[in-house]
């Protein structure tokens, strides 16, 4: 009895308390608390993309405010803006707006160290983040076209390099002769977090580049319009035209003058020019001065192809007319006459010159086809009736040898067996058989 009232007058056993959390699972459930973004969210921010050297702007916005604390934060997570007071002490950093429901802070002469992850943190229950990424655009320091050549000759591939030197990122290169657009070859080169373009232009060049300027145009997010040109220098042999000064038109009549003129035009400029003859010599009374030839009183032994060369450096080029004299009283247009040969290119041929020339050549020639064709109509006719009339003949005798034949067999022989033997044995055998049959 004792012993129970001793227990109850203790009374009931103490409650037994749960252990204590550890100290890591309460740093998880603090860092859950931290939201970056999701439904119900209040904070608001955008992204930032600044070219190096001017101003970024951040703006932490809350949609839904209860005056909660507002604070900045940069990517080392050190504290730029808590509500409008600036603990870090970058001057850089100004405050532009500052409100219950919006911390706008500006970034001035932005550089690369800058780019990364900033804060926006909203002291509430539980507390919010969201962070905003700043990029940073760096233009190319230089843009520079070298050149293999600086004079290139008519025909040459020339080699053209442009460089565009530490930009961020990588640039475009596009090449652009006058305002065809071409295509080059490009290789990047990468140091540290700088980029090196360098693009290769291979150019057939011509006469018609000289003077012509060769783009190198870059297209960049942090930079328009930038741009370097090189003129391309291109010398060529010259281009040689003859004109006729005098007649102005129609024939070249014997006993009338002729005066032509001859012109060059090249890179380097033609320094040497002379008149000839082809394939003869030049008549005495022909006078020739600088790039003109004069032939004052002309006549049939001037008839022939007369030649002005030209010549610079690069090389040798000419340009040929054919003279044709025509008696005094001729009123038709020469069937050879005038200017005959400009080698240098087909554009360089001046056809209005030709056209008054070639039109009676083209009839003459006309009139010359037509007689040859009826000629030739005539030989064929002449020949068809000769080999039909040889034909005839030959059909005529053979076909009368082989009734002959037949008929000395069948007089011969006393069956058609018999005929048959006789007509290919001849007539001995049938001979030999009249004398059997006596």
């Amino acid at each position: 009895m004792a012993g129970r009232a001793q227990r109850s007058a203790a009374g009931p056993a103490p409650a037994i308390l749960p252990p204590p959390p550890p100290p890591l699972l309460l740093l998880l459930l603090a860092a859950a608390a931290v939201i970056r973004t999701g439904d119900g969210q209040n904070l608001v921010t955008e992204d930032v993309t600044v070219v190096e050297g001017d101003v970024a702007t951040i703006s932490c916005r809350v949609k839904n405010s209860d005056d909660s604390v507002i604070q900045l934060l940069n990517p080392n997570r050190q504290t730029i803006y808590f509500r409008d007071f600036r603990p870090l002490k970058d001057s850089r950093f100004q405050l532009v707006n500052f409100s219950n429901s919006e911390l706008r802070v500006s970034l001035t002469n932005v550089s690369i160290s800058d780019e990364g992850r900033y804060f926006c943190q909203l002291y509430t229950d539980p507390p919010q983040e969201i962070y905003t990424t700043i990029t940073v655009l760096v233009p190319p320091r230089n843009l520079v076209i070298d050149i293999q050549k600086e004079i290139a000759v008519e025909g040459e591939e020339i080699e053209l390099n442009c460089t565009a030197m530490a930009s961020r990122p990588a640039t475009t290169i596009r090449w652009f002769k006058g305002n065809k657009e071409l295509t080059g070859k490009s290789e990047v080169e990468q140091w540290s977090d700088m980029y090196t373009v360098t693009s290769q232009l291979l150019l057939k060049v011509g006469r018609e580049d000289d003077g012509v300027p060769v783009i190198c145009l870059v297209d960049h997010p942090a930079v328009k319009d930038l741009q370097t040109q090189r003129y391309l220098e291109v010398m060529y042999k010259p281009q040689v035209r003859v004109s006729q000064n005098y007649p102005v038109q129609g024939l070249t009549r014997e006993g009338e003058p002729l005066e032509l003129s001859c012109a060059a035009f090249g890179k380097p400029q033609p320094t040497d020019m002379r008149w000839l003859r082809v394939d003869d010599e030049m008549p005495q009374h022909v006078v020739v001065s600088g790039s003109n030839l004069l032939i004052s009183n002309l006549n049939k032994t001037d008839n022939g192809t007369y030649r002005c060369e030209a010549s610079n450096a690069v090389g040798k080029s000419h340009a040929d007319y054919m003279l044709f004299v025509y008696d005094t009283t001729a009123t038709t247009e020469p069937a050879v006459h005038g200017f005959t040969h400009l080698p240098n290119s087909a554009e360089e041929l001046d056809y209005g010159d030709l056209s008054d020339s070639r039109a009676g050549e083209e009839g003459a020639i006309r009139s010359v086809d037509h007689a040859v064709v009826g000629g030739v109509v005539a030989v064929v006719v002449f020949a068809m009736l000769c080999l039909l009339i040889i034909l005839g003949r030959y059909f005529a005798r053979h076909k009368g040898t082989y009734f002959t034949h037949e008929a000395k067999g069948a007089d011969d022989a006393a069956d058609a067996d018999t005929a048959i033997i006789n007509a290919e044995g001849g007539q001995n055998n049938s001979e030999e058989k009249k004398e059997y049959f006596i």
